[in-house]
């Protein structure tokens, strides 16, 4: 099926064998935990450093390192994208956020939804840094259409297209 056809593939760009990979994982989906995991593992943050930080800035913290180690790991994000991650590195990292919101007074559900909405903001600049470029059209050139809008019809796009398009890098950071 597409487990052993992705096994396969995978197993040619190691320039292994299919049967090495089975000894080691069980199917696709084991392996691709072990892979998301193991860039969580890059996700350093100490305990008490984020302890004595506001909760807004520990999640900044916590924001610009998951976006770090993913900007590290380009390929791995269309896998988050398929499964939740679950693994060890992943499951410590999601325990400390949820442990900053519930001690700061959120309420559990507030707690969940404020973790999910974090993660989803780094996965997807995360997966925007690995879109491939070819497709898109360059700042300059999307510059050269804001600045070349009518200006009575697009009146806010023209004020403010000095400042666009706006770097990614830059936008995460805001």
């Amino acid at each position: 099926g597409a487990d052993a056809l992705s096994m396969r593939a995978l197993a040619l760009r190691l320039d292994s064998g299919t049967a090495t990979l089975y000894r080691h994982f069980a199917d696709r989906t084991e392996l691709i935990v072990r892979i998301i995991d193991r860039v969580f593992g890059e996700v350093e943050l100490a305990a008490e450093d984020l302890d004595s930080m506001s909760w807004q800035e520990s999640c900044r913290a916590v924001g610009h390192a998951m976006f770090g180690a993913l900007s590290q790991h380009r390929n791995v994000t269309p896998l988050l994208v398929e499964l939740v991650p679950v693994g060890p590195n992943a499951m410590k990292l999601r325990e400390r956020c949820l442990a900053i919101f519930l001690h700061n007074g959120f309420a559990p559900k507030l707690a969940a939804r404020s973790w999910a909405t974090l993660a989803h903001y780094v996965l997807g600049f995360a997966i925007q840094l690995n879109s491939d470029s070819s497709g898109r059209v360059s700042p300059e050139r999307l510059s050269a259409v804001f600045h070349g809008l009518d200006a009575s019809e697009f009146p806010a796009t023209g004020a403010v297209a000095d400042a666009m398009p706006v770097p990614l890098e830059e936008e995460f950071a805001f």
